[in-house]
């Protein structure tokens, strides 16, 4: 499972960063979680608010944090 982080790197980006990360732990899955800073490849894939979530090359969560267990639940566990 490949879960991203696309923003600038601002604070809210961090924090749904540590969040996601949190929530891999949890669930006890395998998955890479890599930050997308580049804000022309985030635009191309059609998010256009920040921080967003994508999991599997599909964005799950833009212009908000989900909390941790909300993030379980968006990792199918």
């Amino acid at each position: 499972m490949k879960i991203e982080i696309c923003g600038s790197g601002c604070s809210k980006c961090a924090e749904l960063e540590k969040r996601a990360k949190e929530a891999v732990a949890i669930a006890g899955i395998d998955a890479a979680v890599e930050h997308v800073y580049d804000m022309t490849k985030i635009i191309e894939r059609g998010i256009f608010m920040t921080p967003a979530l994508v999991i599997d090359g599909k964005s799950v969560a833009s212009g908000k944090i989900p909390s941790v267990e909300d993030i379980v639940k968006l990792l199918g566990r």
